[in-house]
């Protein structure tokens, strides 16, 4: 990890992680400002868990605009897709849209693919190892776990830097191979018994989200991805063995994010194919046809959409979902030139690393400070249902000035 000094860009920034560079000339490039945007959107739902919408609209029981922002700041529950829900994969999908852009801009600057191959080894375990530090905070010993965002990207990263040199049929082909390998695992999984005991492995007995039938393969906590964990995390020193995890989340999950990140590095070898032109159809059609096929895996019952085990019709969904998004940021940022706006959402994009550890660490510091100086009673002008989301609005912001106080100054955290 080091601190990299940048000149900020003027036209077009992107991403902090990576150098993300469009090809405009044989000397010159311009970063790619709808990415950068995006990338920042996605970083700013992540950090804007502390205005606790959820907790707000418990408040106000029956208020649909509550309940509505409420839902889209929560997991769902099982099946089903919320606005918060998007977040791991948009952030999966950016790292595969960075890596084309990445890889060309260093071997411009002579890099050949052995120190590059060793540098991606590299930044994998970074990523894996932060997301373990990450998950740690608030245990007594390391707590190897393996669900977490930057954990996930760091498993599957190798495998998509090495798909970076290989041709656009070797990618595809890596796609449909995953999905449809990982799908026929779990399908051949045997099915838990009329006895199965989901108390023991953390499913209360008022669970409604069980599946029936031949979707069934895909129920929490009985599964093939938790069958894994309870032999692979428990090879680690523990403070209590590993049974499940609370939320249904899975170490093998990397798998099938790794498609999604295929799926993103498919949008980067696009953006540099037609350059200057932005296939904004390529991306709105590759975009429902991903949400078409995985809404049609669903309702037929060969594979439900669930996120927190990343199923094979999620990936097709959620990606689907990225495609739109990033083809509207590229129509309103590159097409339509309105670029003025998106400047609150670059200064967290063209940091995101930063981003993602100032939330982590710095929430329950920035919390207390502000009740310790400014008492309650500010946060409770609106009455008590409002004062948590009150409170994180001044958090949130606080980020923003951290993150816009390095974009000033130049520094982007890098990995």
């Amino acid at each position: 990890m080091s601190i990299a000094y940048r000149e900020p860009p003027v036209e077009k920034p992107g991403p902090a992680e990576v150098d993300i560079v469009a090809p405009v000339g044989p000397q010159t490039a311009a970063r790619n400002l709808a990415v950068d945007a995006y990338r920042g959107l996605v970083m700013v739902l992540m950090m804007a868990e502390v205005l606790r919408l959820a907790d707000v609209a418990r408040a106000y029981p029956g208020n649909w605009f509550w309940g509505f922002l409420g839902y889209n700041q929560t997991h769902v529950e099982w099946a089903g897709c919320s606005l918060h829900d998007m977040i791991q994969p948009s952030f999966s999908f950016l790292v595969g849209v960075a890596l084309p852009y990445s890889i060309a801009s260093r071997m411009r600057k002579g890099a050949t693919f052995g120190p590059l191959f060793a540098h991606a080894l590299w930044r994998a375990f970074l990523l894996a190892a932060l997301g373990i530090f990450l998950r740690s905070i608030d245990h007594k010993q390391t707590y190897f776990t393996f669900e977490d965002t930057l954990t996930q990207i760091g498993l599957g990263y190798p495998f998509l830097f090495l798909l970076g040199f290989r041709p656009p049929k070797w990618q595809w082909t890596a796609f449909g191979l995953i999905l449809f390998g990982y799908w026929l695992a779990w399908a051949l999984y045997p099915l838990p018994g009329p006895h199965f005991d989901y108390a023991a492995v953390g499913v209360p007995a008022n669970w409604t989200h069980n599946f029936s039938g031949f979707a069934a393969h895909w129920n929490k906590n009985s599964n093939l991805g938790n069958a894994f964990d309870q032999w692979f995390l428990n090879l680690f020193p523990r403070e209590h063995p590993f049974v499940a995890n609370e939320g249904g989340y899975l170490t093998l999950s990397f798998i099938p994010t790794l498609a999604t990140m295929i799926l993103g590095l498919v949008a980067g070898r696009w953006y540099r194919t037609y350059a200057p032109a932005i296939p904004l159809k390529r991306f709105a059609t590759a975009g429902l046809i991903g949400i078409a096929a995985g809404l049609l895996l669903h309702f037929t019952g060969i594979c439900p959409v669930v996120k927190r085990i990343w199923t094979p019709s999620w990936t097709l969904f959620s990606g689907g979902i990225c495609f739109l998004f990033l083809a509207a940021f590229s129509w309103v940022i590159d097409q339509k030139g309105f670029r003025k706006w998106a400047y609150p959402l670059v200064v967290v994009g063209m940091n995101s690393i930063a981003a993602y550890l100032i939330a982590h660490l710095f929430e329950d510091f920035i919390t207390s400070s502000f009740r310790i100086h400014f008492s309650d009673r500010p946060f409770a002008v609106l009455g008590a249902g409002l004062s948590p989301l009150l409170l994180g609005a001044a958090v949130l912001f606080t980020y923003w000035l951290m993150l816009w106080w390095m974009y000033r100054r130049k520094l982007f955290l890098k990995i």
